[in-house]
């Protein structure tokens, strides 16, 4: 049964003060039409929310008119706030969509679903649950940023009135604000959002912390209300006589950012807090830097505290010169100097697309909601190649709090990268596909290494081969989500691949040892087999055998002899190691096998094909238990050609010179070094090698040349690592 929705003539029914003075404020910037579509937005947000109370005993409907109001305070559009105003009422009131689409538009009723699909998450406790929560949250703003937009002020009403929870659910919401909705209305540019969602999310995450910083604050503040009156004039005074039109006030800092900088810098109240802020807001861009030489003449400028955001914004769009000067008694004075321009974005951030929509003529802003929107396709793709909500959390998090490294590509485009990036991160911020085939990099006109961390203003080129692919290692040492992600994805994609591959081999073996023909198996047998193992693919399927989730010898056995059951089936042929099977096959650590070697595979869950030497403890050890299900036969192929890693040891006498004797003899015998370790005796050294060969025979030829060197006195290979 359709919901009763109040017709046209129900608008003339008494607007509530709350609501008069919402029309009142946006009724500045909002053409009479609008302001007619919101009245009857609200009209219908009042019947649909008749008869429900907020836990504090308002009226429920003071909520979506107060986060109108602050979204007006942006202003932002009509539908953003016709959608403010409705935004709870398709959840809380069983009101459908398509009504809001009749009656207001399908623009406010998409809008109205995707902050409602918010709505419907509840955040948990466990960590998976909450980190799912996010990506749906980051699909729905990534689809139309107004959807965030409306969702922060509605965590900032929430926020405003929190008190009437629980101690419990006020920690909680207040850890989740100070964690992700502050970090993110900050990477959109909300300024004035970010500072008071961090200032309640402080409030509530360390009540007695904020009581005593606040305490404290104003008494201090008290004192020094005196020493800023001078500085404020004395600055003043200096624009003036530089013939500059400027708006100087002085800048209060904020209680989180008092209590973090105490705490990341370990700093005394007093150290932090004798900090003068003041910011200075001027006519144009050459006023700006104008009025950075006047205040330079006035107060020495500190070397290294200079800032130029206005040539190089903030990745949010942020513009202004920073600089922190020595002022009067010593006292530091940190200045910021912008222009009008600069000042609503660093403002409204995003907002201030639709507030200069019908007279932009600052690029600077477009040039905003672009990065805006390359920042939420970045999100996506993070999204797209994440396997699971804790890991895309984990890169979410790494976005959002950036820190400030500009590095330039050869073509004199500017990066924003988090402090800490590497060469690897400023690949994958280039393209993926530049990312995925880095080798090295020049920075400045200097080759250097992967892992080579970047500073500003660095010049970065990047060095590419075509059949070169991500190591696992960058992991250890890349910053950037989107770099993490799209390793891990490739690393994914590539063992995906090659299990599969290999779990068709193991599983053919098994078959042939049947005497069947895997050509022969019909389609439906497969089908039958895939419902029945609960996997999403045969190509899962297969991955599982290759990956010890499943057993080759079990899943042949029911697709050859359907029905009958399966007990101590063992495959009468042997699979052959090429070399190339990839990440799918891995060959054991702890003794090096290199072809020329008896082998023996083992089958380890969620590893794969384990290759080891037949003589291993750890293949003895599962023969002693006679644990042999997951042991298969493996033989080394022919023409292998790759070189595998072998460790070496050798006892030789305490002599200047025989390390170098001994490299080079490894170095003439055609193998690379991977690892050295010395273990120092009074007379003797043992020097343990991991090498590079091709087989036995490299390795006895390796060897051969050693036995030359006379201060040698034992060496061989080490099998038990």
């Amino acid at each position: 049964m359709q919901n009763p929705i109040l017709n046209d003539s129900d608008d003339s029914a008494v607007i509530s003060p709350e609501a008069e003075l919402l029309i009142s404020e946006v009724s500045q910037y909002l053409k009479p039409e609008d302001l007619a579509l919101l009245k009857s937005a609200y009209f219908f947000s009042q019947k649909a929310h008749s008869g429900q109370f907020r836990k504090s005993g308002e009226p429920y409907i003071s909520h979506p008119i107060t986060v109108a109001r602050i979204l007006g305070e942006l202003r932002l559009d009509a539908v953003t706030l016709t959608a403010a105003l409705l935004h709870d009422v398709v959840e809380d009131t069983g009101i459908l969509k398509q009504e809001i689409s009749e009656r207001f538009g399908s623009s406010v009723a998409e809008l109205v679903d995707g902050v409602s699909k918010l709505d419907k998450i509840r955040f948990q406790t466990q960590a998976d649950m909450q980190a799912e929560n996010f990506r749906k949250m980051l699909l729905a703003m990534a689809q139309d940023v107004r959807v965030i937009l409306i969702k922060l002020a509605d965590r900032l009403h929430n926020m405003r009135t929190l008190e009437v929870m629980s101690p419990e659910k006020q920690h909680r919401i207040a850890q989740e604000t100070l964690e992700i909705y502050a970090p993110i209305a900050h990477r959109l540019g909300l300024e004035n959002i970010y500072q008071e969602l961090q200032e309640l999310g402080f409030c509530f995450s360390y009540p007695t912390r904020y009581k005593v910083l606040l305490k404290a604050t104003k008494a201090a503040r008290g004192n020094r209300r005196e020493v800023v009156g001078k500085i404020l004039d004395a600055i003043k005074q200096r624009l003036q006589e530089a013939e500059l039109d400027a708006v100087v006030t002085g800048r209060e800092k904020h209680l989180y950012s008092i209590y973090k900088k105490m705490a990341e810098k370990h700093l005394s109240f007093s150290d932090v807090l004798d900090i003068y802020g003041f910011r200075v807001i001027v006519r144009d861009v050459s006023s700006c830097y104008v009025a950075l030489g006047a205040l330079h003449s006035l107060y020495k400028p500190i070397p290294g505290k200079f800032k130029d955001y206005i040539a190089i914004p903030k990745p949010n769009g942020y513009q202004s010169l920073h600089s922190t000067l020595l002022g009067p008694y010593g006292l530091p004075i940190e200045i910021q100097i912008r222009t009008h321009e600069m000042h609503h974005i660093a403002e409204a951030g995003v907002a201030s697309h639709w507030l200069y929509k019908s007279k932009n003529t600052d690029a600077g802003i477009d040039d905003l909601h672009m990065k805006a929107n390359q920042w939420m396709k970045g999100l996506l793709e993070t999204l797209n190649d994440s396997s699971d909500s804790l890991e895309f959390l984990e890169h979410l998090k790494v976005d959002l709090f950036p820190g400030e490294v500009y590095v330039f590509t050869p073509q004199g485009k500017i990066l924003t990268l988090p402090r800490g990036a590497t060469v690897v991160d400023f690949a994958y911020a280039v393209h993926t596909d530049v990312g995925n085939c880095c080798v090295a990099a020049r920075i400045n006109g200097e080759i250097t290494p992967l892992r080579t961390r970047l500073k500003s203003g660095d010049r970065v080129e990047i060095i590419t081969a075509p059949a070169a692919k991500p190591n696992p290692i960058w992991l250890s040492y890349v910053a950037t989500g989107r770099a993490r992600s799209s390793i891990r994805y490739f690393l994914r994609t590539i063992q995906y691949n090659e299990s599969v591959k290999l779990g068709e081999r193991l599983l053919n073996q098994a078959l042939h040892s049947f005497g069947v023909n895997p050509d022969a198996i019909e389609p439906s047998q497969w089908e039958k087999l895939v419902k029945e193992s609960k996997a999403k693919s045969k190509e899962a399927l297969l991955a599982d055998i290759a990956l010890g989730k499943q057993l080759a010898a079990v899943l042949a056995k029911r697709l050859a002899v359907p029905g009958e059951s399966v007990s101590n089936i063992q495959s009468n042929n042997s699979i052959t190691i090429l070399g190339t099977e990839g990440m799918a096959v891995k060959f054991a650590r702890c003794c090096h096998p290199i072809p020329g070697d008896g082998i023996v595979g083992l089958i380890k869950k969620d590893q794969g094909l384990v290759i080891h030497m037949q003589d291993c403890p750890a293949v003895i050890r599962i023969k002693d238990h006679k644990n042999m299900e997951n042991q298969l036969d493996v033989v080394w192929g022919t023409d292998i050609d790759r070189t595998f890693p072998v460790s070496i040891f050798m006892t030789v006498v305490n002599k200047s010179g025989v390390l170098a004797r001994v490299t080079a003899e490894i170095a003439k015998a055609d193998s690379n070094i991977d690892d050295i370790t010395l273990e120092n005796d009074k007379d003797y050294t043992t020097m343990r090698f991991i090498l590079q060969t091709r087989d036995r025979q490299h390795l006895a030829q390796i060897f051969r040349r050693l036995k030359h060197i006379d201060e040698i006195v034992k060496m061989g290979r080490i099998k038990n690592l």
